[in-house]
């Protein structure tokens, strides 16, 4: 991959004897591109997805699998962005297809419009002003059928319904909500699923090879094999808050981040608390090697028009070098990205801490770091809040060189909540939003 985004090499920041003095103050009063003050991240390219209709996009990767795409386009595949090695290309993820909710006799009922979707790796280019699908491959259990994006357990994850919340629909154990990707040296690919929560092994072409879920989850009925080896803490995650960031280090380890706090011990601990928890996983021994606490900012530092602190989420881990990592801490409408590092004392896999009669619990401490928690050091790196021209809901980030960062967007395939998102004849009214890949260039490296 090219060393700069725009193919060129960048000029030195050192002044070389010789250079006009006249040439230096045309420079200066040209001042920094995008209008952005010296010294500032900011946006060096923005490309958006076309209209492509979902129901097209289905049925050319599995043949009869939508019937009716109520008028949906692909969208989604901001979920996740990995790059593939190339300038300008991109592996990413959708979720679990077009979904929200719908109010009916005082209670939100979960609504799938298109439930014979299937989550899909997506690779894309960016070129110019546009994002381009290079090519997409459907994840499928083990004989090659859909896995859908449907909820796996009654009882645990939300009920689903048909597009106005009225007709029920069928749980499906093999459903998937992908939230993360990365590719293997080998080829195969890595996801990280909100269900179980779960860390999915798929094969280059899309079969599931390997499910891992927590400890305890009894998962039955599947078309691909389970394990439970994850820790069995994670059975308290809150819905539609399992995994959502997964990265994978130089070594090949991948980690693995919960979106948002644990209900532990029950939901008005998770809602209230600012503690989530990563998790560090070793292909080669198939288990989890480490566990660490993460600390979000207060909701109305990372969001200062925010003051619910269930709004914080992580959506994004990315590695770059070492042990280090880019932690993305986020609501729908600002996100601020951490560095932190994974030392080995900071380790709590094993402890009281992963046992769920521990009282008070790890989420419920006011101070974690004044309870003897090893709590992860960060250091802020950019507060994409105050840069202009990023979009809201960054699910996705990359490192596409030394100081630059490619995000991408999720813009929920243009849905809303609520009875008006589908018109009379039960097609999409569309928000609008657009997916995107916005390129930020940072003030200093990584």
């Amino acid at each position: 991959m090219s060393p700069h985004v725009d193919g060129r090499r960048p000029a030195r920041r050192t002044a070389a004897a010789g250079v006009p003095l006249a040439l230096i103050a045309a420079l200066i009063a040209a001042g920094p591109a995008m209008g952005a003050p010296s010294g500032e991240a900011r946006v060096v390219r923005t490309a958006t997805l076309g209209d492509i209709p979902l129901g097209a996009f289905s049925n050319r990767l599995l043949p009869g699998t939508v019937a009716d795409d109520r008028g949906v386009d692909l969208g989604g595949i901001g979920s996740d962005i990995y790059p593939t090695g190339r300038k300008g290309e991109f592996w990413t993820v959708t979720d679990r297809g077009p979904n929200g909710q719908i109010k009916v006799a005082g209670t939100k009922r979960r609504t799938f419009p298109v439930p014979g979707f299937d989550p899909a790796i997506v690779k894309i280019r960016v070129s110019g002003d546009t994002v381009k699908v290079l090519d997409a491959i459907p994840v499928t259990t083990s004989s090659g059928k859909p896995v859908t994006g449907l909820p796996n357990q009654q009882g645990r994850d939300e009920a689903p319904y048909d597009y106005n919340a009225l007709t029920a629909l069928s749980y499906n154990p093999n459903g998937l909500d992908t939230e993360g990707i990365v590719r293997a040296s080998d080829g195969t690919f890595w996801l990280v699923d909100e269900y179980g929560p779960s860390l999915v092994h798929v094969s280059a072409r899309g079969k599931v090879l390997t499910r891992y879920v927590p400890k305890g989850l009894n998962l039955t009925g599947t078309r691909y094999p389970v394990v439970e080896s994850l820790p069995s803490v994670l059975l308290h995650r809150k819905i539609n808050r399992g995994f959502e960031g997964l990265a994978q280090l130089p070594g090949g380890d991948l980690v693995l981040a919960v979106q948002s706090p644990l209900s532990l011990p029950d939901t008005a601990a998770g809602e209230a608390s600012r503690t989530i928890r990563l998790l560090r996983f070793s292909p080669k021994k198939k288990a989890v090697t480490a566990e660490y606490a993460y600390r979000f900012d207060p909701v109305n530092v990372v969001d200062p028009s925010e003051d619910d602190t269930s709004e914080l989420k992580i959506s994004s881990v990315v590695a770059v070098g070492g042990d280090r990592l880019l932690v993305e801490e986020r609501t729908d409408k600002a996100a601020r990205l951490q560095l932190v590092r994974l030392d080995r004392s900071s380790n709590i896999l094993g402890s009281t801490w992963d046992d769920d009669t521990t009282s008070p619990s790890l989420e419920q401490l006011d101070d974690p770091a004044a309870s003897g928690v090893p709590v992860l050091a960060k250091r802020l790196v950019v507060d994409l809040g105050t840069v202009a021209g990023v979009p809201g809901k960054i699910e996705g980030v990359a490192r596409v060189d030394h100081d630059t960062l490619a995000l991408i967007n999720d813009n929920d395939f243009g849905m809303t909540d609520g009875a008006g998102a589908f018109d009379a004849d039960g097609r999409l009214v569309d928000s609008g939003v657009e997916t995107t890949v916005t390129y930020v260039r940072l003030p200093r490296r990584l």
